[in-house]
């Protein structure tokens, strides 16, 4: 049989045709359907650009020493910041009563607690310890805390880390999470594809490595606009080295350097043909997966030994169907002699990378979102919601093209070659879709992270010169709770205890005492077991220690109660 028997009639005839469904695809009666998607991601997007609050906290403030609002008779030595989990301090800075700004440069991370030298020549007056953070997952917490020695200034200090929303720099950092993602996935995915299944067309060469190319101005640029998001920095300070150096010490720096390294090898790979085009393009699509797991939600969650291989996992596989979508679609635009064995290839290959992809994809949701409530009670579970209805009609289309297309494609029936051509064009749309939506990730913590946070006790150190008790209460937000009460004599002896009382308040929220009766387990620790606090904020937390018949202590202080 001649070439010209073995192609296609399709292949020969010049695409068009008065079909309803080429005309929906050409976006004359499409255009409603985009308009709709694009509008939802885009109210979607200013929604969680836009929110701000505690919900929003990636790292959780647990405990404050001093604490915030209270007063303590002499200097002290040491500030202490408990968080949730380990973080990497920003700025740390003391605002002094005359509202000058000490920066606090010494400090030590033991476990999740940051250990800070306070400034020797602390005076009577009012203070804002103030702090800016990054969590495990990159993202910065800031927050701030007003404390005196001796007596309260005149007037407070003001000032303090600003927690104003930097709508511009939020969204820098969405559309450059979208350019990285069409960058891997078009760019690396496809230049991959093109070397190990096929596809090697100019134009669809062109695509891939100039989506490559603008990944690799796109992506160094992101770690600036990180930088300016962890220090609350305007774009106008773009060009500072602090900027940078704030954005290579988050975990996405790390993302960042390797995704470089991957882009450089596709766009190599883009270049040559042969063993070394097809080594540097495996190289390229490995270190997708590779620059996908070093940071993000997903790769900061436990245990690690599961969740990264499950990031790259989902990360390959996305780029593997990403990748092949742009060579498939220019294939089939004009009469090829590959388009068929490409899509026989392709067809054939397609499973090995759905089905990791998918079971990838489903342990990551769980992992992160934890419960079906959390799916529409939480941002990140929203965003989830978004992005699944969009993957619904997107795996709707490729089981269409499978099941019903792409055999009579392969026996050249032209109707069932036009129909998968347009079904492939809106796969591509889809895609870019979904990339949008999950760029809004950057912005919501998982369910996780918030289920983890309200679990960590709230404590408080209650030391006077008599009697010393460390309070814990678990878990540390309103609600139901158990307490947990260490005491000690004023110079860290032990203090035998008959009785100890533990009286509650919060007469902000006209809440008067709460007391109960603590019991003393076999470990030697006071225990609280049937106590609730209805509301959050800062309560008053008393200790009444009964030594003897002719002794007796009361120490108090003040604990945050979270919501």
């Amino acid at each position: 049989m001649s070439q010209a028997q073995a192609r296609p009639s399709w292949a020969r005839l010049p695409s068009g045709g008065n079909d309803m469904l080429e005309t929906h695809f050409s976006g004359r009666s499409g255009r409603p359907g985009t308009a709709a998607i694009l509008m939802a991601l885009f109210c979607l997007m200013a929604a969680l650009l836009g929110s701000n609050g505690p919900a929003f906290a990636h790292a959780s403030l647990v405990r404050v020493e001093p604490a915030d609002g209270s007063m303590v008779a002499t200097a002290p030595k040491s500030f202490f910041l408990t968080f949730s989990e380990p973080t990497s301090p920003l700025v740390l800075k003391l605002l002094r009563p005359d509202g000058t700004a000490v920066i606090l440069d010494r400090f030590a991370l033991k476990d999740t607690t940051l250990d800070i030298e306070a400034p020797a020549d602390l005076a009577d007056g009012t203070y804002v310890l103030s702090w800016r953070i990054v969590s495990e997952d990159g993202h910065p917490v800031g927050g701030s805390a007003v404390f005196s020695i001796g007596a309260p200034s005149a007037g407070p200090a003001m000032g303090g880390i600003d927690e104003t929303i930097d709508y511009c720099v939020r969204a820098a950092i969405w559309i450059s999470k979208i350019c990285l993602y069409s960058a891997l996935f078009f760019g690396a995915g496809g230049i991959f594809f093109i070397h190990w299944v096929g596809g090697r067309s100019r134009p669809a060469r062109c695509v891939a490595w100039t989506a490559a190319a603008i990944g690799l101005i796109a992506t160094p640029l992101s770690v600036g606009l990180q930088g300016l998001d962890a220090l609350a920095v305007p774009v106008s300070g773009l060009l500072a080295p602090a900027v940078w150096k704030a954005g290579f010490s988050t975990s996405y720096g790390m993302t960042a350097v390797i995704a470089c390294v991957a882009l450089l090898a596709a766009l190599a790979a883009g270049l040559l043909h042969g063993p070394a085009g097809k080594a540097l393009s495996l190289a390229g699509y490995v270190g997708i997966g590779v620059a996908l797991a070093a940071s993000g939600h997903a790769s900061a969650a436990h245990p690690q030994w599961l969740m990264r291989p499950a990031v790259f996992l989902h990360g390959i596989g996305i780029a593997f169907w990403a990748g092949s979508l742009v060579p498939m679609a220019i294939a089939f635009k004009s009469p090829s002699e590959e388009a068929i064995p490409l899509l026989r290839r392709f067809s054939r290959i397609i499973p090995f990378a759905i089905v990791p992809l998918v079971a990838a994809g489903l342990l990551l949701a769980v992992v992160q979102v934890r419960t079906v409530g959390a799916i529409t009670t939480t941002a990140y579970g929203q965003v989830l919601l978004a992005k699944l209805l969009v993957l619904i009609v997107l795996f709707t289309l490729a089981a269409i093209n499978r099941l019903r297309l792409t055999t009579p494609t392969e026996d050249g029936d032209e109707r069932a070659a036009r129909w998968l051509r347009h079904s492939i064009r809106c796969e591509i749309f889809l895609m870019l879709v979904i990339f949008a939506i999950a760029g809004l990730w950057r912005f919501t913590p998982p369910p996780r992270a918030l289920e983890e946070a309200a679990a960590v006790p709230a404590s408080v150190h209650i030391h006077t010169e008599k009697a010393m008790a460390e309070v814990t209460m678990t878990p540390g937000h309103a609600g139901p709770m158990a307490a947990t009460i260490v005491v000690m004599t004023g110079d860290f002896g032990p203090l035998d205890a008959k009785e100890i009382a533990l009286v509650l308040s919060n007469p902000s929220a006209g809440i008067e005492q709460i007391k109960r009766q603590a019991r003393k387990s076999d470990d030697g620790i006071w225990r609280v077991d049937d106590l609730t606090l209805p509301v959050p904020g800062q309560w008053t937390v008393r200790v009444d220690i009964l030594v003897s018949d002719f002794e007796r202590f009361r120490i108090e202080d003040r604990i945050d109660i979270r919501r």
